[in-house]
């Protein structure tokens, strides 16, 4: 998809510096993804608390279950 974005200039030089990427395409997608991720990641975080985990009385009574 093409757009056009206004950026400010020196955190476009600081992430392009900062990272591997070359281009600013590339700086703007790796920080879609990382914004993609960390937001997927804050959906999880809503669990904490709400899943129990059980863990076996020791190793070889759960590979046995198994």
């Amino acid at each position: 998809m093409r757009t056009n974005i206004e950026i400010d200039d020196a955190l476009m030089e600081k992430a392009l510096k900062a990272g591997k990427a070359k281009t600013k395409k590339q700086v703007v997608e790796e920080a879609l993804k990382l914004f993609v991720k960390l937001e997927g990641q804050k959906s999880i975080l809503a669990f904490k608390g709400k899943v129990k985990f059980f863990e076996p009385a020791d190793d070889e009574s759960f590979i046995q279950t198994r």
